[in-house]
């Protein structure tokens, strides 16, 4: 069984995620009949998880231009807000990750990179093989966008910063335990080699 990624074994050992949380969220029951399933993940990442991480990662950072290094912050309170909702979208965004039922991508989707990216039917039997890795990912990116939600309240940019590290740990740590987790690995010349699961 795949664990999750370091940083996920970090935030466990730091208190962060306790092992009851990610065992109870590892529990997967079919979703309750007033709580309907209708997108998939793939919808989620583009409409919800995706954008909001880039509002995340772009509040604060450093520009150069022909002036010099400027550091890129939240300055107006418009900023903040902006910055408090993305982080909101991410919170609740994570929950919506680890519904059960949740589809990989919708019917009839093709991995845009094949032989590096997985299909979606192969991302799907990952998440039903490692089910507590991909629900340990979605509460680590939870436990981060947690980590900015009170960046802004507090209007903390060093803050902020540091939950924009540790968000693209844990994003790039879940896509390379389930979306290309071979894209580190050689890769044979000619068609990929059909898969040995």
């Amino acid at each position: 069984m795949r664990m999750p990624g370091p940083f996920v074994v970090a935030l466990l050992a730091a208190g962060s995620i306790t092992s009851a949380t990610l065992a109870a969220a590892a529990i997967s029951a079919p979703a309750p009949p007033n709580r309907q399933v209708y997108t998939s993940i793939k919808e989620l990442m583009e409409s919800i998880i995706d954008p909001s991480a880039d509002v995340l990662w772009q509040a604060v950072g450093t520009v150069v231009d022909n002036k010099g290094f400027h550091d890129a912050l939240p300055k107006t309170p418009e900023d903040w807000r902006a910055v408090r909702a993305a982080a909101v979208r991410m919170v609740e965004g994570s929950n919506l990750l680890m519904m059960p039922g949740r589809a990989a991508a919708p019917a009839g989707t093709r991995s845009e990179v094949p032989g590096v990216e997985l299909e979606p039917g192969e991302i799907a039997a990952l998440m039903a093989k490692n089910r507590n890795s991909f629900d340990g990912f979605a509460l680590a990116l939870q436990q981060v966008a947690l980590q900015a939600l009170r960046a802004s309240d507090a209007k903390n940019s060093a803050l902020l910063m540091d939950a924009g590290g540790q968000m693209e740990e844990v994003c790039e740590g879940c896509h390379q335990a389930f979306w290309y987790p071979y894209a580190g690995a050689p890769q044979a010349a000619g068609p990929p080699r059909a898969s040995k699961r």
